[in-house]
């Protein structure tokens, strides 16, 4: 079987559509819901059941926690979750936490 060569002009579809992400300025919010879907397995199940809103918004992770005494908690990790946050996005996504 004789397999053609693909010419100079043709592209991955996955570089195709990470130039459209860019040029539309959706990359970093397909990294918002890629770490949104992914919260219980960068915070661990406890977190992740107390967690009942999550969301993302200039750079600002806004959680609301159930419990108060797991919010205080996360509180005095703040720096973890961003680092965390960030680490699993490729890039500096969030530079805050916000708990209610």
């Amino acid at each position: 079987m004789d397999e053609k060569k693909r010419s100079s002009g043709e592209q991955p579809l996955g570089d195709l559509i990470d130039k459209l992400l860019k040029a539309y300025q959706l990359d970093g919010k397909m990294k918002e819901f890629d770490v949104i879907s992914k919260w219980e397995e960068m915070m661990g199940r406890a977190v992740f059941l107390r967690t009942k809103q999550i969301y993302i918004k200039n750079k600002i992770l806004f959680l609301q926690i159930d419990s108060s005494i797991m919010r205080e908690e996360l509180k005095y990790g703040k720096a973890v979750i961003i680092q965390r946050v960030n680490e699993y996005a490729g890039s500096e996504i969030i530079k805050d936490v916000w708990f209610s």
